[in-house]
């Protein structure tokens, strides 16, 4: 099998996601590295892992949407309106949540404080992230799609490239990769302790789920509609 980078295969098929995170290996953040690197780096045997991912690309799935087909606009709308508005809905509540465990368990759960720091950070962070994203860069796509279309010119935009609101933005996602690793191992792989109140099982579950769609949100952009946009915009040049 060719040496493909671990953000082809998920691009391909998003269930291979699920192969990928048991063996620990990123797919969002560090997509772009191949499968002999990570496999080498993690003393995996690779030929495990391509037998996992031959038997599930092998099996098919009705509704695997193929994102690789989308036009670059609809996939940023989407993008947009599926996990920009999930995590400005999810960052208020968990906020709020994690403020209050650390007020009852603190004293038990000391962790809490550290976990709760590193969400307060994400969430201001992303908040701006996420504004970059439909101020500046989601729209540059969008005309660049439609200049594709009505056969019009592509003004230079004031960023010069579109190559650097991306690497900016894949520098970023970088940074909260890092920030829900730390929280994942601070929150042992998102298990609440016994002594849990309902509370609790809930704000783990929720940040569980957070870091979920925030690995397809951020496998969308970095390797899907941020290489297609650089390939789109050489077309101009």
């Amino acid at each position: 099998m060719e040496n493909r980078t671990v953000g082809s295969y998920v691009a391909q098929d998003f269930r291979t996601a699920a192969i990928f995170n048991k063996y620990g290996i990123d797919f969002c953040c560090k997509g772009g590295r191949t499968l002999d690197e990570v496999c080498d780096k993690k003393k995996i045997r690779k030929a495990d892992v391509e037998d996992e991912l031959d038997r599930l690309l092998s099996q098919k799935e009705e509704n695997n949407i193929d994102f690789r087909q989308w036009p670059l606009d609809l996939l940023a709308d989407y993008i947009e309106k599926t996990h920009h508005r999930y995590v400005e809905e999810k960052i208020p509540v968990l906020l709020q949540f994690l403020n209050k465990l650390c007020k009852v368990h603190g004293d038990r759960h000391p962790e809490l404080f550290a976990i709760n720091e590193l969400f307060i950070g994400c969430a201001e962070e992303l908040s701006q992230h996420l504004k970059k994203e439909e101020l500046v860069l989601f729209p540059f796509i969008r005309k660049m799609v439609d200049a594709t279309i009505s056969g019009r010119e592509l003004d230079t935009p004031h960023f010069g490239s579109v190559q650097n609101p991306v690497a900016m933005m894949m520098h970023e996602h970088d940074g909260e990769g890092e920030r829900f690793r730390k929280i994942a191992a601070l929150t042992n792989n998102y298990t609440p302790p016994a002594d849990a109140c309902n509370t609790y099982k809930v704000t783990y579950a929720m940040l569980k789920e957070f870091e979920e769609d925030l690995h397809k949100h951020i496998h969308l952009e970095n390797n899907i509609l941020f290489p297609s946009a650089v390939v789109l915009e050489q077309k101009f040049e």
